[in-house]
């Protein structure tokens, strides 16, 4: 991945400040985790800071789905490597995971009384329609920037049916996509232009 001409933050500590905060809140305004926070991140880091534009974002959050762990996190990391190596993806990591664990292990101390709670129940029940919306937009965000011509749609369309109808695991979707992806634009443009 190519390194963007961004606006880059302070050297030094305040980077590794300015990761951690800016990862802290939006780890701590999204519920629903994983792509819900897609729409956050990318306020934050592209709107609010500069740090990357929105065609590198998607890069971004293709590889942040390609390794194991939570996109969210995996998208901190890498951003966090990118503005300050090692110490800048553990900042990033560490704000956006740490207001879950608070939230968490708030809520086990008490879970039994919010558990039997009808206005927590309530407040629940809102959450979840409101992070499906969420995760509707960032798709269809991501879909828009992504699907630009027949092949992309194609095989866009292809993944959502297997994913949808089969019980194909990810992994193999994802490495499916990957040599798809190589063979329609490398080698079947090649010979396109032959």
């Amino acid at each position: 991945m190519k390194q963007k001409n961004t606006t880059q933050p302070p050297a030094g500590g305040a980077v590794l400040w300015q990761l951690f905060s800016s990862f802290f809140r939006i780890g701590l305004f999204t519920f629903g985790g994983g792509y819900a926070m897609l729409p956050l991140i990318e306020k934050e880091v592209i709107d609010r800071r500069g740090w990357t534009d929105r065609q590198d974002i998607l890069d971004i959050y293709a590889l942040g789905q390609s390794v194991p762990g939570i996109i969210a996190v995996n998208t901190a990391i890498f951003l966090g490597n990118r503005m300050a190596g090692p110490l800048g993806a553990v900042a990033a990591a560490a704000g956006v995971i740490a207001p879950s664990l608070v939230i968490i292990i708030s809520i086990a101390s008490f879970f039994q009384q919010l558990q039997e709670s009808i206005w927590v129940l309530r407040a629940f029940s809102g959450i979840r329609a409101a992070v499906v919306g969420l995760v509707a937009a960032a798709a269809l965000r991501i879909g828009l920037r992504t699907i630009r011509d027949k092949r992309s749609l194609a095989l866009t369309s292809v993944v959502f049916l297997l994913s949808l109808f089969t019980s194909i695991h990810v992994v193999y979707l994802l490495i499916g996509g990957a040599i798809t992806g190589w063979l329609m634009y490398y080698v079947f443009a090649r010979k396109e232009v032959h």
